[in-house]
């Protein structure tokens, strides 16, 4: 049985290294004819951080977390948006409406797994830094998790051997 792979679930932290990612989720979405929900989380601050970050904050300005993140959330997708149509420049068989962008606030790992079964991705894609021995050899943190956790066939994209994130295009 051929994999049918429809919708693939693309993970970005928006490093140089996830930038070299995105174009094998472009690739495989050409060969498959898949659509590509591109994903990125802005990682929500842990309990402590937040209730001191919401405790100043309210004292000068309520709302006024929600509003930065909000602001930050849309510049992002606006960013995004302006890389997706470069990369996609020459691709033309696969057109702009066929990338969703969502990015939010929440847990990465998290909102990874939930976000490809909510919408039916058959595959995850995302890149890795590849640090060395202090920081897990192959894998980063996030993408170790997903990988150990995930349901779905999930494809971590290393640097390319000799390359350093320095030597990579820009994500945006």
């Amino acid at each position: 049985m051929p994999l049918e792979i429809k919708k693939i679930l693309y993970a970005t932290d928006l490093s140089k290294n996830s930038a070299y990612a995105f174009r094998y989720a472009v690739d495989l979405a050409k060969n498959h004819h898949a659509e590509i929900y591109l994903l990125h989380v802005v990682e929500r601050l842990g309990p402590f951080a937040e209730s001191i970050v919401e405790n100043y904050l309210e004292m000068k300005d309520s709302g006024h977390h929600e509003r930065i993140v909000h602001e930050s959330i849309e510049r992002t997708k606006k960013r995004i948006a302006a890389f997706r149509d470069r990369e996609l420049a020459d691709h033309p068989e696969i057109v702009n409406e066929h990338v969703t962008i969502d990015v939010h606030e929440g847990y990465p790992v998290e909102e990874i797994l939930t976000k490809a079964t909510d919408n039916n991705c058959d595959l995850i894609v995302m890149g890795t830094h590849g640090k060395g021995l202090v920081n897990h050899t192959f894998l980063g943190r996030i993408a170790e998790r997903v990988l150990n956790r995930a349901r779905k066939p999930v494809i971590v994209v290393p640097l390319p051997e000799g390359e350093t994130e320095a030597s990579l295009p820009d994500f945006y």
